[in-house]
């Protein structure tokens, strides 16, 4: 068994430890609020920005061939993997990379697969094994529209020349603290609906649908992008106040049975104390 001192720094390091993941787990939960409202808010604007979106494709298809709604021979993928610049959230970055890993090995083997990292994480680990173009990690220090659409028009501009015939996206989507879903959307092409949607969705268009689209299916391509990051965004934040809380519980536990451990240990202690001291008058007696 430990001797005291033993336990006592033990006890002291995992106290320390407590007060650290629950002070982080108490600012995880204050940006979550912030985050989850604000992906909330714009979850219907963009949903049936995309409902349109996905109309308006359907029909260009067979009338004029939209650049975004090219599908070409898919020979050359683009995985943008959305993921944390930093750790202490559980699997949220894990389980990202996993699903990229099986995109990259499995769904698109034989194909040339490349990488865009959104996030410290997957930049420094996919760059280990493959190719990753580029690295936007520093999107998080100021996460707003105009700087994810600048994101959005670099990738618009390497599929419509030709660099790559598909894009997708994996990330976390945010459903609540305690739980991720991983999502797989792609960006381009753009999926058109079927006849069937088509037809649930009449929709009337001013000016023709000629003149918006140069302006409509951009637009829904960065709100596309910018939900995306909103959602992985909120994500990190339940998945690392779930991962504190727990990690809260866990010191918590431990700490319980060190302390029983130490009065188990200081209690044999004084026993042997006692008994030295008996044994040793006894001898004096005798």
């Amino acid at each position: 068994m430990a001797n005291l001192k033993e336990i006592r720094n033990r006890i002291s390091s995992v106290s320390s430890t407590m007060q650290i993941t629950s002070a982080m787990k108490m600012v995880s939960a204050a940006k979550l609020k912030k985050a989850q409202d604000a992906i909330t808010a714009m979850r219907p604007y963009s949903d049936k920005l995309t409902e349109l979106l996905q109309s308006l494709s359907a029909s260009l298809n067979a009338e004029s061939g939209s650049q975004y709604a090219d599908n070409r021979e898919v020979n050359k993928v683009l995985i943008v993997a959305i993921t944390s610049n930093r750790g202490l959230c559980g699997a949220f970055n894990t389980n990202i990379i996993k699903q990229t890993t099986v995109l990259a090995n499995e769904i698109y083997a034989g194909k040339q697969v490349h990488f865009m990292a959104i996030g410290k994480k997957a930049n420094d680990i996919l760059e280990k094994k493959y190719t990753v173009i580029n690295n936007h990690s520093d999107i998080y220090d100021e996460l707003t529209f105009d700087n994810v659409a600048a994101i959005a028009e670099e990738l618009m501009g390497i599929f419509t020349d030709g660099s790559y015939d598909k894009i997708e996206i994996v990330y976390n989507k945010f459903k609540n603290a305690a739980t991720q879903i991983i999502m797989t959307e792609q960006f381009l092409p753009i999926v058109p609906v079927t006849s069937e949607e088509t037809n649930a969705a009449d929709y009337v268009y001013e000016p023709s649908k000629l003149e918006i689209v140069e302006q409509l299916i951009p637009k829904s391509l960065k709100t596309q992008l910018y939900k995306a990051i909103r959602d992985s965004f909120a994500s990190e934040h339940g998945a690392r106040m779930t991962a504190m809380h727990k990690a809260t519980d866990n010191a918590t536990e431990l700490r319980d049975q060190l302390k029983l451990t130490y009065n188990k240990a200081r209690q044999a202690a004084i026993t042997n104390e006692i008994l030295e001291i008996v044994g040793g008058a006894e001898a004096l007696n005798n």
